[in-house]
């Protein structure tokens, strides 16, 4: 006989707890105003625009930051500027949010799902030889939740073969591999500042690099390729992908608080696996030896009976005023795409496994400690009663 949660308890609104919230203060509001009263609102013009640019690059380790309009063009324009497209293979991880995905279809290239790691559910690099083929031209990594990959026999597998390395870092801002900051180690990396994320502009993203050709071109691509000397005859197809001055403003003043989100969002987790530590059915987040995890999200797996019980426990931590995230669902099976042929259910086996006793608690970065030992209690009560 199944075994139900006992009912909820009442739950006034002020106590909920969300998933994430972003650190806003007089901060933004002050340079936000800065760029309205000089008229700066657009794409096209303000000050805050490259600064926040060459920031943000510099807080990477690259000299070069193009701004854009979110993530998934940082994506697109990325793939766009080292020339992928129709009848080009890009290998990349099958575990992500599907606008990974959905930026190497719009650019008419094949995506070719790689399975995962179980420890860290990030892509696993032992897959890539087996799913290369004469088509592959690039590999689009991503550093899940916070943890970056292990890029060191990724860079090896793509020197060898020629091939080129985009990050989705979108999860990832501050992380570190043996000391380097995503977003440094391949061709082009790639940020998200969408609300959730670990800063934000609300909406926006950014692509980072060391090459100077690289930026210039998705400078251009991501503004509709104008021309020169004449500005109307257009380079390329081009996108209208740009970041507005505006955004920028509140990118600026969160890059004043990012050593401090990254110091918060490490005590959060810690205070997660402090007092979470002895409960055999849930996976905690790890850190691999050559990783610096920024725990983006804290993202955590059920065991053993526990992992089909998903639903039950999410359902009882929200009636309780506990907002939660179901881990993503791999590409290899999303409908959308199983229904055109472009993947096969058993493809990913290991993410196949993952994908469905996967979530996230709540870990925004103003989160107080009581309200994570509320967290940590609500879940523990849930668990203890369906064990």
């Amino acid at each position: 006989m199944t075994t139900l949660l006992a009912p909820p308890a009442p739950c006034a609104a002020a106590e909920r707890i969300p998933v994430a919230a972003p650190w806003l203060d007089a901060r933004e509001d002050e340079l936000v105003r800065e760029a309205m009263a000089a008229g700066a609102i657009s794409g096209f013009f303000g000050e805050h625009i490259s600064r926040f640019e060459h920031e943000f690059a510099g807080f990477c380790g690259c000299r070069h930051g193009v701004a854009v309009s979110n993530g998934t063009t940082a994506l697109q324009v990325a793939l766009a500027a080292l020339g992928i497209g129709p009848g080009d293979e890009v290998l990349t991880a099958t575990l992500t949010n599907m606008a990974t995905f959905f930026a190497v279809l719009h650019q008419g290239a094949t995506p070719v799902p790689v399975d995962i790691e179980s420890g860290t559910f990030n892509l696993d690099p032992r897959q890539l030889e087996r799913l290369r083929t004469p088509r592959t031209r690039a590999i689009l990594v991503v550093h899940l939740f916070g943890h970056p990959v292990d890029m060191g026999p990724v860079l090896e597998f793509a020197r060898r073969h020629h091939l080129r390395v985009i990050e989705d870092c979108a999860e990832a801002h501050g992380a570190e591999y043996l000391g380097r900051r995503v977003g440094s180690l391949g061709d082009i990396g790639c940020f998200s500042f969408y609300a959730n994320k670990i800063i934000t502009t609300g909406e926006g993203g950014m692509c980072v690099t060391n090459d100077a050709a690289l930026a210039a071109e998705m400078r251009s691509l991501k503004s509709l390729a104008f021309g020169e000397p004449n500005k109307f005859m257009h380079r390329a197809v081009g996108f209208n992908f740009r970041m507005t001055n505006l955004q920028a403003a509140i990118g600026c003043a969160q890059m004043e608080k990012l050593p401090e989100i990254l110091a918060r969002k490490r005590r959060i987790a810690h205070f997660y696996a402090e007092h979470l530590a002895d409960l055999d059915g849930l996976q905690l987040p790890g850190e691999a030896g050559y990783a610096r995890n920024v725990h983006w999200m804290y993202h955590v797996g059920l065991r053993g009976p526990l992992a089909a019980r998903r639903g039950e426990i999410l359902r009882h931590l929200a009636a309780r005023g506990i907002e939660t995230r179901e881990g993503f669902i791999p590409f290899n099976l999303q409908d959308i795409f199983l229904a055109r042929g472009l993947t096969r259910r058993e493809a990913c086996p290991a993410a196949n496994e993952a994908a469905y006793r996967t979530f996230y608690l709540p870990s925004g970065p103003l989160l107080t400690e009581a309200q994570l030992a509320r967290v940590c209690g609500v879940l523990r009560g849930a668990l203890a009663q369906l064990a």
